[in-house]
């Protein structure tokens, strides 16, 4: 059997904002096809991480590669030479710093959501995903003026319609996203990310908020968005359940720094995990 490809790579990334850590040497990969979950405490560095891979901070060091090729890399420069506090300092000090902006990280197939539901509020269900749509376009500002890329157009609007019936909110296409339901607007958000054509789906916290029905129902979508797209998933998780049913691996960070990665078998019986996280109880 062949090797599965490597979607994405971390390579030592820390980010270190003045004296604190936050995350703290973390490397980690997500094979092709594999749903991959980053578990931890409340500000054990998993937001971070997501955002230091997808643009939004740019690491204090570090690199991040996707689909072999570097697309972020840094290393302590100025004042941070003095103050870091990570390791592995000089590793990529001779390389060129990469610091793509979101939106061109995007381009090259990598989508998220994030923890906090990201909705248009004035924009309609199907507007929503079209507008996410509009990032493959080929045409430009003049074919547009003069309608030449009609086509593209429809073609898209097409595809926008059939993403929605698989998503199953092709029946609420014509409402105000904000009018949906909890769950659905969640279901929303993950749609307009699929819109981009991404090769890579990262998901920040997708069933906070939900009640149990919700995060069950949640599980299975997300399990037909792997088999129904060939989707490789990165995701942020609180809800235990939903991690252990669907995830093929787990890396486990606390106070920034990888402290376990296995199998959900694994980390269920991983002594320090479940010191750090599983073993504490929610209502504590």
């Amino acid at each position: 059997m062949s090797e599965k490809k490597n979607v994405l790579r971390l390579d030592n990334v820390t980010m270190q904002f003045g004296g604190v850590v936050a995350v703290d040497d973390l490397s980690m990969e997500v094979n092709e096809g594999e749903i991959v979950a980053l578990i931890g405490p409340n500000g054990a560095g998993k937001t971070t991480a997501f955002n230091a891979i997808t643009g939004v901070y740019e690491p204090t060091n570090g690199m991040v590669s996707f689909l072999g090729k570097p697309i972020v890399r840094n290393h302590p420069q100025g004042k941070m030479k003095k103050q870091y506090k990570g390791s592995d300092a000089e590793k990529f000090a001779n390389e060129p710093v990469l610091n793509p902006t979101p939106d061109r990280i995007t381009a090259l197939g990598m989508a998220r959501t994030f923890q906090n539901i990201r909705l248009w509020k004035t924009q309609t269900v199907f507007d929503n995903v079209l507008i996410a749509k509009h990032m493959r376009r080929t045409s430009g500002f003049l074919s547009a003026t003069f309608r030449a890329n009609r086509a593209e157009e429809e073609a898209q609007r097409a595809e926008v319609r059939e993403l929605l019936r698989i998503v199953e909110l092709e029946d609420v296409s014509d409402e105000l996203a904000t009018s949906l339901p909890y769950g659905k607007q969640r279901r929303l958000e993950i749609a307009r990310a699929l819109a981009t054509k991404p090769q890579l789906l990262m998901l920040d916290e997708p069933a906070a908020g939900m009640n149990p029905q919700e995060t069950d129902e949640l599980t299975a979508f997300i399990g037909r968005i792997r088999s129904e797209f060939g989707m490789t998933i990165l995701l942020i998780e609180h809800h235990m359940d939903l991690v252990m049913d669907i995830s093929d691996r787990i890396y486990v960070i606390d106070f920034g720094k990888l402290i376990a990665s296995g199998t959900p078998e694994e980390i269920q019986n991983n002594q320090r995990v479940i010191d750090a996280y599983l073993g504490v109880d929610d209502d504590a």
